[in-house]
């Protein structure tokens, strides 16, 4: 019997995943965490930039009309399917990095640019200093109401960790339920998701590279195992 797969981010990722999970045959639940909601913001003169820094397709989903004026900023990311949707928006992707934000830094550092714009989520900007002229939230997101009951399912589950506030969510969640950790598998999405998640868990595995894809694949191989 395979175990049920817990798909934790919140939309429009929860369906794409849960899509992507189901075409690996996995069983599924939707049990999402969080809603994400734009914020209100403006475009500051891009004039004052080298590069646009994204750390989230999030950023381009919910950034709304002002994201327009910054069109003609290349664009350095992080994971390829915030390169991608990027692209998708009109922008001139120059770089990709493949962990985190310090990673790509490093990379942006690399290719001589020294002033970038970080557009990102309010829970997890990177703070201006360095090759970061200026952060901005676009979007925050804002913790479900999660009955005890909504987390019965995720005992004997495989729980998939798209963040670091998702891993601690659902820790304390299932702690102030009583309900222990050593009956879920963890699938988290990078090694600062694992950290922020804790331990006790049955397993714990890592994605090998930060997309929902290799994430999937991962559960994949260990869903049938038990």
């Amino acid at each position: 019997m395979s175990r049920l797969v817990a798909v934790l981010r919140p939309e429009p990722g929860n369906s794409a995943t849960i899509a992507r999970a189901q075409a690996l045959g996995l069983e599924t639940l939707s049990l999402p965490l969080f809603a994400v909601e734009p914020l209100p913001w403006t475009a500051p003169d891009p004039a004052d930039f080298d590069a646009l820094m994204l750390t989230s397709a999030n950023a381009l989903r919910w950034a709304g009309p002002a994201i327009d004026l910054l069109r003609a900023l290349p664009v350095v990311a992080v994971g390829k399917a915030t390169a991608a949707a990027a692209r998708t928006a009109g922008f001139n992707v120059m770089r990709v990095g493949n962990r985190d934000a310090a990673a790509l830094l490093a990379i942006a550092d690399a290719a001589g640019l020294r002033h970038l714009l970080h557009l990102g989520g309010e829970e997890s900007m990177v703070s201006p200093g360095g090759l970061i002229r200026e952060s901005i939230p676009v979007y925050a997101s804002i913790a479900l109401p999660i009955a005890e009951p909504m987390l019965i399912p995720l005992i004997d589950s495989i729980a998939l960790v798209h963040s670091p506030r998702a891993g601690a969510r659902l820790a304390g969640l299932l702690d102030a339920a009583g309900l222990a950790r050593d009956r879920i598998i963890i699938a988290a999405l990078s090694e600062a998701v694992a950290a922020a998640t804790g331990s006790g868990w049955h397993a714990m595995v890592t994605a090998p590279r930060p997309s929902d894809e290799m994430l999937l694949e991962t559960v994949a191989a260990i869903a049938r195992s038990d």
